[in-house]
């Protein structure tokens, strides 16, 4: 039996998926299986992974039914105690899974990633998103760090994920929003443990084919609506009051939210003296220096300048407030 299942949903990916199944077939992990559901392709692609005669790839074709479908049906069909997760245009360094595999049994994890590099089809950096990849390579993936911000976003690459069959076993969910974001935010509440390898193991394709580009469920509303169902459906549900901090751009959508939701907002904390003292959306507006301890009171941070959040993360840990218990920081 192996030890690791890598399950890989491929639709028309003629041109990256022997490179990918390469990466896999190459570990140093050997005791592995991959199992590739090719999800309806109308190209070349079947006959691209028919070119490779190792035992331990599984194909398995199905009509055309998405990225979710195919990954549930790759994982009903897979085998190891671990699962790790693979898309159709990335690659695998040769050492991915045997580091993550040390880390997670190491640390007492249940879901590691690694950092990655993004790079366009030439096989370069992607120049637009190197402030991405900086945050998902430095953003310390700590279970306590992650519960705290996992509605404003996961630090961790959806497919270089390697996890305890149970997290998969969760579901990606098939409907309008993202369904791998909507997988971590259900792990996080059953109170799963993350962590992330600190070295690049993978690469990770930024083409403009690539589903997050023109697919509706990973725009920026299909995000911003995920983050506001797990939010209401999990750390607020029967929660009728609470405070914010912060009432700026990012601040502002989240207070007339909250409101729509019934949910009271008492105060909004800022530090701008401009808005000191006054009432946005009959909602007052205090000085952030004046925050007493907490009283039980849930508080959102909604803050989006670059260094806040570690500032806040400071200030309110001083007045009794533990992120991810009973703060939370959105976007």
């Amino acid at each position: 039996m192996p030890l690791v299942s890598v399950i890989l949903p491929v639709f028309n990916a003629e041109n990256t998926v022997g490179r990918v199944i390469h990466s896999i077939l190459a570990q140093s992990l050997e005791n592995l299986e991959l199992v590739v559901v090719n999800d309806g392709s109308t190209d070349d692609t079947i006959l691209k992974i028919r070119e490779f005669e190792d035992p331990r790839l599984k194909l398995i074709t199905v009509p055309h039914g998405g990225v979710s479908t195919a990954s549930n049906i790759a994982l009903e069909n897979s085998t190891g105690a671990y699962v790790a997760r693979m898309d159709a245009d990335d690659f695998a360094h040769p050492t991915k899974l045997q580091k993550q595999l040390q880390l997670l049994n190491a640390e007492n994890l249940d879901v590691v990633g690694c950092q990655v590099r993004i790079i366009g089809a030439d096989g370069n950096a992607t120049q637009t998103l190197q402030r991405y990849q900086q945050w998902i390579n430095h953003e310390t993936a700590t279970t306590h760090r992650i519960h705290a911000l996992r509605f404003v976003e996961l630090p961790l690459v959806n497919p270089t994920i390697l996890a305890r069959r149970k997290y998969f076993e969760i579901g990606f969910p098939d409907n309008d929003l993202p369904e791998d974001y909507q997988l971590m935010l259900k792990a996080a509440a059953t109170g799963m443990k993350f962590g992330k390898v600190q070295k690049v193991l993978f690469d990770w394709l930024d083409g403009p084919n690539r589903l997050t580009r023109n697919d509706p469920r990973y725009s920026t509303d299909a995000f911003m609506n995920c983050r506001r169902l797990y939010l209401k459906n999990g750390p607020l549900i029967g929660v009728p009051t609470v405070d914010l901090w912060g009432v700026g751009q990012t601040g502002k959508p989240w207070l007339r939210w909250l409101q729509k939701q019934n949910i009271h907002v008492r105060q909004a904390f800022e530090v701008s003296p401009k808005k000191i003292g006054t009432t946005i959306h009959n909602t007052p507006i205090v000085d952030a220096d004046t925050m007493q301890t907490t009283d039980n009171i849930p508080l959102i941070i909604a803050v989006g300048a670059s260094g806040a959040r570690e500032l806040i993360w400071n200030h309110i840990a001083d007045r009794g407030y533990t992120p991810g218990t009973n703060a939370w920081f959105v976007a």
